[in-house]
């Protein structure tokens, strides 16, 4: 038998083909904030309990130790961009807990720098801005591609100001680097989230989204870290 409504199928078929892609999106999405939090939960636990402990945090940060310590997690992230295609999503995802561990220890010293009250006020702001401009990158149709570009100048320049002034040691090149830090990061955040967003495909299987929701998360949790450190230079207390 003919069918005697060709347009309407067809577009019904359109229609739940783009429910069941806006349905997968919403859960990959899910699973990439998921994957950010609980990083996020393993780093703030592991940097508030050494710092509480004074038989790991004397060794760590008054040896030489302490730039092992600093290092470790630039090597981790080498590793998950350079590698992330070789690995298994499993193991993938097991070096990204290991990695927010690793930079807990290293965030530990902001708990001995800074007041437990201003740490916590800084977070929570840090948390707003975070989900305004995630949500704000998710929502938007203005393509964020060419902004992009001038973040990622603006973070290249952060990062050698950033080494240049650990040998000056200036209170003004630092009150910069924090001012420019929040601009870029809080930039960074909308334009990692559409384009997590824009990657996002599901023809290409279960475990390659399971591997693109891990390295997104790195994304996000890496702008989330660094905003909240450059907000926590600006307005933390710090320890009298």
């Amino acid at each position: 038998m003919f069918n005697q409504y060709p347009n309407q199928q067809g577009a019904f078929g359109r229609a739940v083909d783009g429910a069941a892609f806006d349905e997968g999106l919403r859960k990959h999405m899910l699973r990439v904030y998921n994957f950010m939090m609980a990083g996020l939960a393993i780093t703030g636990f592991i940097a508030f309990f050494v710092a509480s402990t004074p038989a790991l945090y004397v060794p760590i940060f008054t040896t030489p130790l302490k730039w092992v310590v600093m290092l470790a997690p630039l090597a981790f992230i080498f590793v998950l961009s350079w590698r992330f295609d070789r690995m298994s999503s499993s193991a993938l995802q097991m070096t990204f807990w290991a990695f927010c561990a690793v930079m807990g220890v290293s965030m530990a010293s902001i708990f001995l720098v800074f007041t437990g009250a201003s740490v916590a006020r800084v977070f929570f702001i840090t948390s707003a801005m975070f989900a305004a401009t995630s949500l704000w990158g998710y929502t938007t149709k203005t393509d964020l591609t060419k902004m992009g570009s001038f973040l990622i100048m603006g973070l290249i320049g952060i990062v050698i100001a950033g080494i240049v002034n650990i040998f000056i040691g200036s209170s003004a090149l630092q009150f910069a680097i924090s001012v420019i830090g929040v601009v870029v990061f809080t930039g960074l955040t909308a334009y990692d989230t559409q384009n997590i967003k824009q990657s996002y495909a599901e023809h290409y299987g279960h475990e390659a989204n399971s591997k693109m929701a891990v390295m997104g998360a790195l994304s996000l949790y890496l702008n989330f870290i660094n905003l909240f450190q450059m907000l926590l230079q600006l307005t933390g207390q710090r320890e009298e």
